[in-house]
């Protein structure tokens, strides 16, 4: 029955041939340096070992499930792979401290595995999200490098995507935070399904306070992981030190390929990375397809992009000569390659926020404008679609958000023609912002740009948080602080006769964490204040948007 699901999968996933026969030695234990044992399987040729290079993955997620569908799915392609359980988890000795403990248990797997007789020295890592990190965390280290990288849906730093623009990344978190949580009472599969019963359960965990509690009401038990994650919401940089590794030098850096989406949370940061290694002079190649987070429409990909990049780089196999970049443009139904990214001939476009909830090509020649709206942080703004880990994820009509009176909204004329966009969006937004009965500047401003079908219909394309934090924000003279976002990149097409809107909120919830407008940590918070918004635009205060318009 196995060998049957195994030819199965290899037929859904596109691989012809027969596979290569194989054995898999389970439970070996890998000592690390602090005393901590780890255990892991490995998938080898029948028969006397002999030394061959070896295809390391280390997961938290057991090693049944993705484990076993990677390890048996490269073994039948011929690779040897030892795929390891993270430090206690399924297992493996000591704590699981996500993502603090993964570089220096990295590397001391790295080197228990080129010390056995079965590994000749050439080690390659695979995997995607967490497991990609882990690569993160030993590929900058290793000392000699390893031969390669498949780093998919995942990035060398996870700050930029835990608090996005400072604002604590709620509902992703909660999810995840409830997979880990309760994985080897229920199965690390079954922890991921988005169910009825758990995404209320979810929704009422993250909208209860205080935060630091709501570990219990997902799990039922206490994760470590989420107190991390609350107690380090307003200087999350210094606590997750040890998990950034953005600060790696290309020219050391082993090949790497990577598969992510548009839809995907890490992929501002996976392009940000991706640019890195390209420009230091790595040798990078990325796939942007139209996925979210372990979308079942990138397991093809994911698993062709890895056994062709392990073939040239463990087995001396030829390369496709593909394009460092293959993207997707969303409703033109086409793939595009490009020599890097961001794309070298996009062209930026700015639409201009104008009076009367208009949106406009060029910018205003005269009028000045503050259009107000107050949020409740006892009924914080909501919102739809988006990269998300459970549905409602991607794209969703804001119709129903966009007719809420804290929810500014400007909107463009018909496209006369269709309107490519592929790269780098951002946003420059004039805002003033005062927590009602203070004059503190704080509040949180979101910026979404949608497409407005002719029918009304307004799906979400891309957007960004950024949280206002008083005494970090330069300020004018009259209480104006200048927001500056990146907005998630995008491949898209905006057709003939849609529209183009810009959505401003202070609120995005539950999605990030509401902002309480009373100064108080996110951990312990219970109360609120409303906070008062002006949104300035005309020609001293130019609030726009700037899209790549791609020929």
């Amino acid at each position: 029955m196995a060998a049957l699901a195994e030819r199965l999968i290899d037929r859904r996933l596109g691989f012809t041939g027969p596979p290569v026969p194989y054995v898999r030695e389970r439970d070996l234990r890998v000592p690390l340096s602090d005393g901590v044992v780890l255990l892991a399987d490995l998938y080898r040729r029948p028969g006397p070992g002999e030394p061959r290079p070896t295809v390391l993955m280390r997961t938290p997620y057991g090693r049944h499930g993705l484990g076993s569908m990677i390890g048996s799915l490269l073994a039948r392609r011929g690779f040897q792979v030892l795929v390891q359980s993270t430090r206690g988890t399924f297992g493996s000795g000591g704590q699981f401290r996500p993502f603090l403990h993964e570089s220096a248990d990295g590397l001391d797997t790295l080197d228990w595995v080129r010390s056995q007789p079965w590994c000749d020295g050439r080690v390659s890592m695979v995997g995607p999200s967490y497991v990609g990190h882990t690569q993160w965390a030993v590929a900058p280290y290793a000392d000699p490098g390893l031969c390669s990288m498949n780093a998919d849906i995942t990035a060398s730093e996870f700050t930029s995507t835990f608090y996005p623009g400072g604002a604590p990344g709620l509902l992703n978190l909660a999810g995840w935070v409830n997979q880990i949580g309760r994985q080897e009472r229920i199965g690390a599969v079954t922890g991921f399904l988005a169910t009825p019963v758990f995404s209320r359960r979810k929704r009422r965990a993250v909208t209860s306070l205080p935060l630091q509690a709501a570990d219990v009401a997902l799990s039922g038990a206490p994760v470590m992981f989420w107190r991390d994650f609350v107690e380090h919401a307003e200087q999350p940089r210094e606590f997750w030190a040890p998990a950034e590794h953005d600060g790696f030098d290309a020219a050391a850096m082993p090949p790497v390929c990577m598969v992510t989406g548009w839809w995907d949370l890490f992929v501002d940061r996976q392009l940000v990375d991706f640019t890195a290694l390209q420009r230091g002079g790595a040798t990078a190649r990325i796939t942007i397809g139209p996925w979210n987070h372990g979308d079942p429409g990138s397991v093809s990909t994911i698993a062709h992009e890895m056994t062709h990049w392990l073939g040239v780089h463990l087995h001396d196999g030829p390369d496709d000569g593909r394009a460092p970049v293959r993207a997707y443009v969303q409703h033109a139904d086409r793939w595009t390659d490009l020599p890097c990214w961001p794309p070298p001939d996009a062209q930026p476009s700015e639409w201009y926020l104008a009076p009367g909830g208009r949106l406009l090509p060029e910018a205003p020649g005269a009028g000045a404008v503050a259009d107000p709206f107050v949020y409740d942080p006892a009924d914080p703004t909501p919102t739809v679609g988006g990269p998300m880990l459970q549905p409602p994820s991607k794209q969703h009509d804001n119709r129903d958000i966009e007719a809420r009176d804290d929810v500014l909204v400007y909107t463009g004329p018909p496209q006369e023609t269709d309107l490519d966009l592929l790269g780098q969006v951002s946003a420059v937004v004039y805002v003033r912002t005062a927590a009602e009965g203070t004059d503190t500047a704080e509040g949180d401003v979101f910026v979404r740009v949608c497409d407005v079908a002719p029918d009304g219909t307004s799906l979400n394309i891309t957007d960004a948080m950024h949280r206002l934090v008083p005494g970090r924000e330069a300020t004018a003279p009259d209480g104006t602080t200048v927001v500056r976002l990146a907005l998630s990149p995008t491949g898209y097409r905006v057709r003939a006769g849609h529209r183009l809107r810009v959505q401003i909120a202070g609120a995005a919830f539950p999605r990030f964490a509401r902002n309480h407008g009373t100064g108080e940590r996110m951990a312990t918070a219970v109360t609120g204040r409303r906070i008062h918004y002006e949104v300035l635009h005309g020609p001293d205060h130019p609030s726009h948007v700037v899209l790549p318009y791609h020929p």
